[in-house]
């Protein structure tokens, strides 16, 4: 078990980047970083654009480690930039595909199955800066498909991780 930071929670129940880069994303809500999220096995998170969405099952939950963040670039870059769903310090999370994850801010662990890489795309020099995208690569974060229910709570939160077997792997 390692301790790490729950730093940012991101709920976004609409897409901001439709379209080409260079339109601009949609508005922002201000209410998008919150303090907790409901997690909902194979379903992802209770609100966020991707619940329930069978495509994205794969997906629906997005997590990425604060230490990547191209603050080089934009000093106060942030999940509303990135798109993804929780911030952690404390661990390289993009070195665990193919593992399932364990986070417990409190209330119990959520269970995640780290599926692949969450690429960075040609958005990120426009919500960011230029250069984003490729500082990025590698490091973006992850896409999940959550294991279990539970809550995520922004603060410290317990870290563990077991290698997937082939048999667990959600489909």
């Amino acid at each position: 078990m390692t301790m790490v930071e729950v730093v940012q929670l991101l709920l976004s129940p609409t897409h901001r980047y439709m379209g080409r880069p260079a339109d601009g994303p949609a508005a922002a809500h201000e209410d998008d970083l919150v303090e907790a999220v409901t997690v909902r096995r194979n379903l992802g998170i209770v609100g966020d654009r991707y619940f329930g969405h069978p495509a994205h099952r794969r997906a629906a939950v997005t997590l990425m480690a604060v230490e990547n963040l191209p603050t080089d670039i934009n000093a106060t870059v942030d999940l509303r930039q990135t798109r993804r769903n929780v911030l952690l310090r404390g661990v390289d999370i993009d070195a665990y595909v193919g593992s399932t994850v364990s986070l417990d801010s409190g209330s119990g662990p959520v269970l995640l199955a780290v599926n692949s890489a969450a690429r960075p795309c040609a958005w990120m020099n426009t919500t960011i800066g230029d250069g984003a995208q490729r500082a990025l690569r590698g490091k973006g974060g992850v896409r999940c498909t959550p294991l279990s229910d539970g809550v995520l709570t922004l603060g410290a939160a317990a870290f563990t991780t077991q290698v997937m077997d082939s048999q667990e792997s959600p489909g």
